[in-house]
């Protein structure tokens, strides 16, 4: 199993134990920082909702400046103090005694915490091999997925507890592990920064492209939110299966991408090629919602089936989803402007993030069977869609490339 989830020896290795490191860390935030807010900062849920989506909102602005930031600092030297000055800032949380400077601590935990993402993706393109870039994302993948695991379980044991100091105490160790990761990042080789080049210094905004890319792109990952929100409310409203079943489900996906998510990444060594993988996702992802529909009245064998079955086309729709676009994000974008390309595709998940949750329930609790359709149909679109978007950017990729080829031709031998 390990072998499964760790790269070869080699900066790869190291890059994937830093980010399983930071994976507890954030997997434990995740599963704590809602009880907390309402129950030891005493937030009501209208509140907790608004710092969230307030937060989310800020990042959203930032995503491009920070991974402007990476491709001009230095990717190592971004990610390390990210991660270093994350850790004040997530004790931070423990002060805050009422809506304002909650949403203060969590506003700028959020910023230094995408700055480290940001940064991690653009080490990846600074440290590895272009045609090997994917492979290891996934070996990255599987590893974030184990360390988010660590952490939910840590998380499961102050939360059996209930006491407001081992709530307190979680946090502490989240901060720990973002402490941590910032050390550890001093271990890393460093990826040097790319000098400025001439015109607009955020080069992506003129990128019509990718930044299409980057709207179906984060549409198309919306499907996470069927796990986090959709399925559990509509295992318990709309099946006869039992209220566990939505945690079943999580962990069906979760050792899913462990155990596949790196054999999941061949077949993406061209953009050309990971947009097929992508398509494919998607129509996974759409077959996925179509056999959760199925569970809609059954009985609670049938329920349960067509929920574990649905979980299994939807993880390995995932997989192949995430391996496409990873491919796709890395080759349309220059390298030497790869921070802020990562960073512009990551606010497009954050879009998604922002209507996907509403939109969704009310449309599987709202309309049913059919409401699945709706997402299956919509899905399958959006992943039909991405070839010739895909193709549409090699085409500029092409144009922009041509004029250095007079040049080469008519230069001294």
């Amino acid at each position: 199993m390990l072998n499964r989830i760790l790269p070869p020896p080699g900066p790869a290795r190291l890059l994937t134990v830093i980010t399983t490191v930071m994976s507890v860390g954030q997997g434990l935030w995740l599963a704590i920082s809602a009880i907390y807010a309402v129950t030891v900062v005493h937030l009501t849920p209208s509140q907790l909702g608004l710092s969230v989506s307030v937060a989310a909102a800020i990042v959203l602005l930032c995503s491009i400046p920070l991974g402007h930031l990476a491709d001009r600092a230095g990717p190592r030297t971004v990610q390390m103090w990210s991660y270093l000055v994350l850790t004040p800032l997530t004790l931070c949380v423990l002060l805050a005694n009422g809506f304002w400077t909650y949403l203060a601590a969590v506003s700028v935990q959020s910023i230094a915490y995408r700055c480290g993402r940001s940064a991690r993706k653009a080490m990846i393109a600074g440290l590895v091999p272009a045609d090997d870039r994917v492979r290891i994302m996934a070996f990255v993948r599987s590893a974030s997925n184990g360390g988010y695991t660590v952490g939910a379980l840590v998380a499961g044991l102050s939360l059996a507890v209930g006491t407001r100091l081992c709530y307190q105490g979680a946090v502490a160790i989240s901060a720990l592990a973002f402490l941590a990761t910032g050390l550890l990042t001093i271990l890393e080789p460093a990826v040097p920064p790319v000098p400025p080049k001439p015109g607009p210094a955020l080069a992506v905004l003129r990128d019509k492209p990718f930044l299409l890319f980057t709207v179906l792109d984060g549409m198309l990952t919306t499907h996470g939110s069927l796990l986090d929100v959709v399925l559990p409310l509509w295992v318990l409203h709309h099946t006869g299966a039992p209220r566990w079943m939505s945690a079943v489900i999580l962990i069906v996906n979760t050792l899913f991408v462990v155990v596949v998510q790196t054999r999941a990444a061949r077949g993406t060594e061209t953009p050309t090629a990971a947009a097929r993988v992508t398509f494919q996702g998607a129509v996974f992802i759409a077959v996925g919602c179509v056999v959760y529909a199925l569970s809609s009245g059954a009985s609670l064998f049938v329920s349960c089936l067509c929920l574990v079955l649905g979980a299994v086309a939807h993880a390995f729709g995932e997989v192949r989803q995430s391996a496409g676009s990873w491919s796709i994000s890395f080759d349309l974008a220059p390298d030497d402007a790869q921070g802020q390309y990562q960073g512009t595709q990551a606010m497009g998940a954050d879009l998604g993030k922002m209507f996907a949750p509403a939109l969704f329930t009310w449309l599987v609790l709202g309309h049913g069977p059919t409401g699945w359709i709706v997402l299956a149909v919509g899905f399958a679109l959006l992943g039909a869609a991405m070839p010739p978007i895909v193709a549409r950017g090699l085409r500029m990729r092409a144009r922009t490339a041509e004029p250095a080829a007079p040049e080469e031709m008519t230069a001294p031998g």
